[in-house]
């Protein structure tokens, strides 16, 4: 497979947890962000326009609304003003039957544009299968693959980004923490089926990124309300859940075992692998294979392990990831995802993408490389104004935020306060399936994301003993936002159907 590379200036960061792609995660500190910093809307909510659309060959008729709901914080005081963006389709029958699928992406925090113009909305920002070309010359396009056929959709913004805000008396800080964040969206998902009437709907969540930490967390607190809503499916798309292997500490030998298979996808896409004839899942299966047996001993016998099996090991190391087995002996076969980016394409003075290694970029002396794959949410970012206002008839997108007042992971509570806190962040879900063991789970990611894993995943549904059906795992072409394929979009969206179709 030919590469391909683009030459990128900086994009914004859509999803924070880039920032620490090689650190541990770090406590937190206090946050300075008023909420009078943030700009004020003025808007008159809500906003509603009728459209018709074909999804999955089906001509589908449907009221997309811009609306905003107040709702209470744990207190059960005033909180948050969340508008979100939804896409009903106009009953033919009691609307109580038909699914709804409440979708938001990662941060901490971040709003869903990403999703919603990339994924499932009913127009789609058509990238090139030709990776040189620039991301922003993308059309934004009839969207055959959003899942409207099959269920509403509801895009949520976190208060402190898009048009949504914390309500007077509160600082948008208060919401900072993985279960203050969670509260507010178990907050909106109730309010919002309640105010529409939909509370006997099947209800799903699809959490991209952070947005997966936040779907664990939301799904318990769902399930523990007064008047419980028990969901019949959440999507962890780009699970971070599992993020003490994100972080990847240098001596957590899971974490270099579990990124061995996104490392052998990068080097199958690159032409360096040892086998270009397999195919990818056969050449990334036989990667995770290794990885659990020999990988995975020789990493436990750290400096006890014999030069003859290092040297073995590292052999092996360098067919699966087309580093040179000299590297991988003298870091002692650990060799981080970051690491990798910069080492492989080295010699050439290019870089590969954090977010989708399918794409490269070249290194300025001197200068930060920005993520090469960042142009993709940037024009993601673009496409989403003149959406807004041209066919949801949003009449000012002033005060739109797609960055929020979360600058680092310093600022966000992750729920412990010591070196020797538990990061449990699936514990949530556990929760939900033991009161309602039919919801269904499925685990997905990109085969070219270097951030939130394949392995990782494996490793998550793998470790996880949760009551009822065993979560599906679902791996795609592409990179942490795998829908920029087409192909993947086509393939995500059949599979988010297949799910929907078995929990009726």
């Amino acid at each position: 497979m030919p590469r391909k590379f683009i030459s990128l200036s900086a994009a914004p960061l859509f999803y924070l947890l880039t920032a620490c792609a090689d650190t541990a995660v770090k406590p937190q500190t206090s946050a300075e962000t008023p909420a009078e910093a943030l700009p004020a809307i003025s808007l008159d909510f809500p906003f509603v326009t009728h459209h018709r659309g074909v999804f999955n060959g089906r001509t589908v008729d449907y009221t997309a609304s811009v609306e905003a709901l107040n709702v209470n914080d744990a207190e059960g005081r005033p909180g948050a003003r969340i508008v979100s963006i939804s896409y009903v389709v106009e009953p033919d029958g009691q609307p109580d039957s038909r699914p709804v699928m409440f979708v938001f992406n990662g941060g901490p925090i971040s709003p869903s544009v990403y999703l919603h113009m990339g994924a499932f909305g009913p127009k789609r920002v058509e990238f090139s299968d030709d990776l040189s070309a620039d991301p922003k010359t993308a059309p934004l396009v009839d969207n055959p693959y959003s899942i409207l056929d099959a269920t509403d959709l509801v895009y949520f913004d976190p208060a402190g980004t898009g048009f949504s805000r914390v309500l007077p008396g509160k600082s948008p800080e208060d919401y900072f923490s993985v279960e203050a964040d969670a509260q507010q969206t178990a907050a909106f998902i109730a309010s919002w089926l309640e105010s529409n009437g939909r509370s006997g709907s099947p209800t799903y969540l699809f959490g991209e990124s952070y947005g997966t930490n936040r779907a664990a967390e939301t799904a318990r607190q769902l399930a523990e309300l007064p008047e419980p809503v028990f969901l019949d499916g959440v999507v962890l798309f780009g699970q971070a859940v599992n993020i003490i292997e994100y972080a990847q500490r240098p001596h957590n030998i899971i974490s270099y075992v579990v990124s061995l298979p996104t490392l052998a996808a990068l080097a199958w896409y690159h032409g360096k692998a040892g086998d270009q004839e397999a195919r990818l899942q056969d050449f990334v299966d036989a990667s995770w294979a290794y990885a659990q047996t020999d990988y995975l001993d020789a990493l436990f016998q750290g400096n006890t392990l014999p030069a003859d099996q290092l040297q073995l090991v590292a052999d092996q190391l360098e067919y699966f990831t087309g580093l040179r087995s000299e590297f991988f002996v003298e870091n002692q076969l650990r060799v981080s995802k970051e690491t990798y980016r910069s080492e492989l394409f080295r010699d050439e003075g290019l870089v590969i993408g954090r977010s989708d290694g399918r794409y490269l970029a070249r290194v300025v002396e001197g200068e930060a490389t920005p993520d090469p794959s960042g142009g993709l949410p940037a024009a993601l970012q673009e496409a989403f104004p003149g959406y807004l206002s041209g066919e949801l008839g949003v009449t000012s997108t002033e005060g739109y935020l797609f960055d929020s007042p979360v600058r680092s992971l310093d600022g966000w509570g992750w729920g412990g306060q010591s070196p020797f806190a538990r990061f449990d962040y699936g514990a949530g879900l556990t929760v939900l399936l033991e009161k309602h063991p039919e919801t269904r789970v499925l685990v997905t990611a990109g085969y070219y994301d270097t951030m939130t894993t394949t392995g990782a995943s494996i490793y998550y549904v793998e470790q996880e003993t949760w009551p009822g059906a065993p979560a599906e795992l679902k791996f795609y072409v592409g990179g942490h936002m795998a829908y920029s394929d087409e192909n993947s979009a086509r393939e995500m969206a059949q599979d988010l159907r297949a799910m929907i179709s078995s929990s009726k």
